[in-house]
């Protein structure tokens, strides 16, 4: 991510190697303009498109894994947010009872050596004599990240640090919002815990509130110490800790690749607190945290280095890991002093694809898992404008900017190199008054850049959109892909725009040309694809009207060769448009913008479709299943 909207450069180090209709759009409008698209479809003019080109992004913005996809439940879990000196604040932890009731601060009495600072609970008053404590007791509460959501039937896995010179009864409970409703409760009670005792608490809801909170509670006089207190769902997805409701939204995107932790976030605004891999892995109570200081948010790294490449073998992606290379946003290391920083790098490649027995390697398998993760790209840096580089096997390219100048910048890589280099579109966005919080107009530039990068895909390894993820309460960026909260979630228009490229990758790029294009408004691909749910082979045609006034374009198929359309079953038309460009999703009208499907019962060779003005449409051709059919496909993929 970059703090302006703008086109820039760096390099990329590769290191390894349905309603019916007929004759017209789903939303039934009159067209007062043609157009012609000429598809040929022979296997001479056809090429493949890269198996990596569509994927996506992730960065520690907006909240997107610190209370996010990275399904800890707690805020400030260590107590170490507020600094390594005490006192010190922790935020957003809060106090349940007056100061004649209980005094909490902090010290630097924890048992984690890179952890320090634990949460000392004086409790003043007792369950008899003067000082008779309230209903249920004091102590220190918990809100997440903006509330819990904890729901009923489902189990939540509670770990804390606790110490005591005396004996201990502290009530555990999840609680709403305001302390009264009480939906799961434990009891903690020892005799002995005068050193550091890990306590694993399974807590069962019988209530539902997305606003919860988790309450530590005590009636008996005494000074209690917590530290490293967890609380996970237990539905996580395959138990890796991330949330299943948006590790969905991205799975359903089939992303080739997954570029991470940033971004900024991997600089920082200075080095001292730019994200360091090593600081990451782990038993996740010694990792110390960090202060993300582009962005403004603590963040206690859960969602680590394994984690990050645990999060791209699940979802099928390539990682691609960017990682700091002695850069900030306003410091550097000299040249001489580099060293440090290369030996991080060979380590965190050691870590990822060495062998079990290795130094970093065994660390991996210590963690859980033995095989090596399939990571083949690096980067070096992120937006280092200006500075040397040498050669690499990839640049990167990033674009933000107005809706019509990311349309237009379809054409970008018409005349770019096809030798040598390739472009790395790691990020790309329409911002601005064009965006809103994420708009259809938005959307629609977007995808006409995409069929540019889809056309010029000799030319581009790889693209994915930026951010990814927002938490709708800490909104850092406009726009984001996926909108969420501890409860809910839904896509932007442009998160449902890269639904209609994630069958293009590693399918046949066909030869395609519009004719009488008006206003050089349309922008339209072919490819074909196989369907990985019923084996059966498709062409598909996505078109974008960017303009005003609907267009009835004629489609006009040549070259099919032994394949041909099934006639009998017609075409699938999708489209992405609303009846305002600046339409938006929300909690309210998740769906207001989505893709919409109809069917076109006669198709053929030769036929006509009405584009929407403002919309971007798919066609599926069902392609003959006949021998040959499928053997030339194979050949061409």
């Amino acid at each position: 991510m970059e703090s302006r909207h703008s086109i820039h450069h760096v390099l990329l180090l590769v290191l390894c190697g349905l309603s019916a209709l007929c004759q017209c759009s789903a939303t039934g409008v009159e067209a007062n303009q043609t157009a012609v698209l000429l598809v040929n479809a022979s296997e001479a003019s056809a090429r493949k498109i890269p198996d990596t080109l569509f994927g996506i992004f992730f960065e520690e913005i907006n909240h997107a894994g610190a209370g996010g996809l990275w399904a800890e439940l707690v805020n400030n879990r260590g107590f170490e947010a507020g600094g390594p000196n005490v006192p010190s604040n922790i935020d957003p932890w809060s106090i349940i009872g007056d100061e004649s009731k209980v005094i909490v601060s902090t010290d630097r009495s924890s048992c984690f050596d890179r952890n320090k600072i634990a949460v000392q609970v004086q409790v003043l008053c007792d369950h008899t004599g003067a000082n008779i404590c309230p209903d249920g007791g004091v102590g220190i509460y918990n809100p997440g990240f903006w509330g819990m959501n904890i729901e009923q039937g489902k189990s939540y896995k509670l770990v804390l640090y606790v110490r005591s010179q005396e004996s201990i009864n502290v009530s555990v409970a999840l609680t709403g919002s305001n302390g009264s409703q009480k939906l799961a409760a434990a009891n903690i009670v020892a005799a002995d815990v005068s050193s550091w005792t890990k306590v694993e608490i399974l807590l069962e809801a019988t209530g539902t509130d997305p606003n919860s909170r988790l309450e530590l509670r005590s009636s008996k006089k005494g000074v209690i110490w917590f530290d490293q207190v967890s609380l996970m769902p237990t539905d996580t997805y395959k138990g890796h800790g991330f949330r299943k409701d948006l590790f969905g939204m991205l799975k359903d995107l089939k992303p080739a690749f997954i570029r991470f932790p940033g971004g900024c976030f991997v600089e920082g605004d200075w080095l001292r607190n730019a994200f360091r891999w090593k600081e990451t892995i782990g038993q996740w109570e010694e990792r110390p945290g960090h202060f993300g200081d582009v962005w403004n948010y603590w963040t206690d790294d859960g969602l680590g280095h394994f984690e990050f490449l645990q999060l791209a073998e699940d979802l099928d992606s390539l990682p691609v890991w960017v990682f700091n290379n002695g850069v900030s946003h306003h410091d550097q290391v000299d040249t001489s002093s580099i060293l440090p920083f290369v030996q991080e790098i060979l380590d965190g490649l050691e870590f990822a694809r060495g062998d079990p027995t290795s130094a970093w390697g065994s660390i991996r398998a210590k963690m859980g898992h033995p095989e090596p993760f399939d990571l083949r790209y690096v980067a070096i840096g992120n937006e280092d404008c200006g500075k040397t580089k040498y050669r690499a096997d990839l640049y990167d390219f990033h674009i933000y900017s107005s809706a019509s100048s990311v349309f237009s910048n379809a054409r970008h890589f018409d005349s770019a190199p096809r030798r040598g280099p390739k472009a790395f579109v790691s990020e790309y966005a329409v911002t601005g008054n064009d965006a809103g919080k994420g708009s259809l107009l938005a959307a629609l530039g977007e995808a006409g850049f995409l069929i540019g990068v889809e056309k010029n895909s000799e030319a581009i390894e790889m693209a994915s959109y930026a951010p990814l993820f927002v938490n709708d309460n800490d909104r850092r960026w406009n726009p984001d892909a996926i909108v969420f909260t501890s409860s809910q979630m839904y896509g932007t228009p442009s998160y449902w725009m890269q639904h209609f490229f994630k069958e293009s990758n590693g399918a046949t790029l066909l030869s395609s040309s519009l004719q009488a294009n008006p206003s050089n408004s349309l922008i339209a691909s072919a490819i074909t694809w196989r369907n990985s749910l019923d084996n059966n082979d498709y062409l598909r045609i996505k078109v974008v009207n960017f303009g005003t006034t609907a267009v009835n374009i004629k489609i006009s198929l040549t070259g099919l060769g032994q394949n041909s359309l099934e006639t009998l079953f017609g075409a699938v038309m999708t489209e992405l448009t609303s009846n305002n460009v600046m339409d938006e999703n929300s909690f309210k009208e998740p769906n207001k913008v989505i893709p919409v499907k109809a069917l076109i019962e006669k198709v053929s060779d030769n036929m006509e479709v009405v584009l929407a003005p403002r919309s971007l449409n798919s066609i599926d051709f069902l392609l003959s299943k006949s021998t040959s059919s499928a053997s030339v496909l194979k050949s061409s993929c």
